[in-house]
């Protein structure tokens, strides 16, 4: 088993310290560094953002399609403030690369589709079947 496997923590650490040594122009023991894994690693911080901005974006949906359902419950409110954080977070994890990778009808769908049937045994007041914002309304100030 690789240090990689064994402890992430510790391979990052060690890995990040000899990039930044290479970097700063001191010599490091190019066998130490872990080129396939480092690779690997930055490829994941991406993919882990663009799932989070996502997972967000999806929240926000859920919770603003529950308050339009449910606009008479007495949750509503906290469903709007909770929908405008998770459209806050969205919009600070956000890069501009990301917006040919979402699509929003997909989450929209995925949101919907989480919608309860009844909420305290009251039924949804009828909801769009296509996603009634655009992704810049989602991300754009409250």
């Amino acid at each position: 088993m690789n240090a990689y496997d064994a402890d992430i923590l510790v391979w990052s650490e060690r890995q990040s310290d000899l990039l930044r040594r290479r970097a700063a122009g001191d010599p490091v023991n190019e066998a130490e560094l872990d080129w396939a894994n480092i690779a690997e690693a930055i490829h994941d911080v991406g993919r882990s953002e663009l799932h989070s901005t996502r997972s967000l974006l999806r929240q926000a949906l859920r919770h603003m399609l529950k308050a339009e359902a449910w606009s008479s419950s007495r949750d509503a409110p906290n469903w709007r403030a909770d929908a405008i954080e998770f459209r806050r977070q969205a919009r600070d994890a956000f890069a501009p690369s990301m917006r040919a990778r979402i699509d929003l009808a997909e989450l929209y769908a995925d949101a919907l589709a989480a919608v309860p049937a009844t909420m305290d045994d009251q039924p949804p007041l009828p909801l769009p079947d296509v996603c009634p914002v655009t992704l810049d309304d989602l991300l754009g100030d409250d």
